[in-house]
């Protein structure tokens, strides 16, 4: 494993993407849970990406050719949902759409791990989950029962290495300090707020918010996987000093993400 030795580098990569974002507006194809559809869509809106919810599997699959980028997130998932999703992102495969994978609680069922399993076996070109998920996706034995991550980010750097080099992807394990890898490179990135697991989908939106990065960012995953994480490591950090508690946070959170300017990427780099 070897970690980027010019992180100064990376973060002007990071600057330039988010100024593509904001420029571009990159139609980003969502089909993802109940729970995260609302927070995602704000998130991307924010960011100056657009969203589309769409996951029926009479339109995704067509859908899927004509955006910027794809994400597949498996929280609440269904029988017509995954079926729709190996369509979709076997479609956005065919006109060269890279597609991200949330792989949520993949592990808690016999139905999620066979999910996950079909969804890795055509090429995600980015994984996002927490430690937990990470871990047990390349085989390990996770603490974690359900969606919360029992498990710390340094617990899974090893995991998330083997799957990057196997599959030749990139993963990007969050929690209290990120970490994202594509078997060759790697780094870790610092900031947030504690407050940031006491809202729901955050961990969501933020898969989505990668999928926007990738839109403006197809050669480079990884570099799309690195900008997303240090736009919600900085928006968090900054929404978390004045934030009362989650509720006040939430609000603040969207707030930071809607005024980072590109600059804020070099500037208040979270990258280590």
């Amino acid at each position: 494993m070897q970690f980027l030795p010019d992180l100064s580098a990376q973060a002007l990569i990071s600057r330039d993407l988010i100024a593509a974002l904001r420029r571009d507006a990159p139609l980003v194809q969502c089909l993802t849970n109940f729970v995260s559809m609302n927070t995602a869509a704000n998130v991307l809106l924010a960011m100056g990406a657009s969203p589309a919810m769409v996951h029926a599997q009479e339109e995704a699959p067509e859908f899927a050719r004509v955006c910027g980028a794809v994400v597949i997130n498996i929280g609440t998932l269904s029988s017509p949902w995954l079926d729709s999703m190996l369509l979709t992102a076997a479609s956005a495969n065919e006109a060269g759409i890279p597609w991200v994978l949330d792989p949520v609680a993949h592990h808690a069922t016999a139905f999620r791990r066979d999910a996950v399993r079909r969804l890795l076996d055509l090429g995600p070109a980015i994984i996002r989950g927490n430690a937990s998920e990470i871990i047990a996706l390349a085989g390990g034995q996770s603490a974690s029962k359900g969606v919360d991550a029992r498990d710390a980010v340094s617990q899974a750097e090893q995991s998330a290495h083997a799957i990057a080099a196997s599959r030749a992807t990139v993963v990007a394990v969050t929690g209290e300090t990120d970490y994202v890898t594509d078997g060759t490179r790697a780094v870790r990135i610092v900031g947030g707020s504690p407050l940031m697991p006491r809202v729901t989908a955050t961990g969501c939106a933020l898969t989505a918010l990668v999928g926007a990065c990738a839109a403006v960012s197809r050669d480079d995953p990884y570099s799309a996987a690195v900008a997303a994480l240090s736009c919600f490591a900085i928006a968090g950090q900054r929404a978390g000093v004045q934030a009362d508690g989650p509720g006040s946070f939430a609000w603040r959170f969207l707030d930071a993400l809607a005024t980072l300017d590109a600059d804020s990427l070099t500037r208040e780099s979270p990258l280590r």
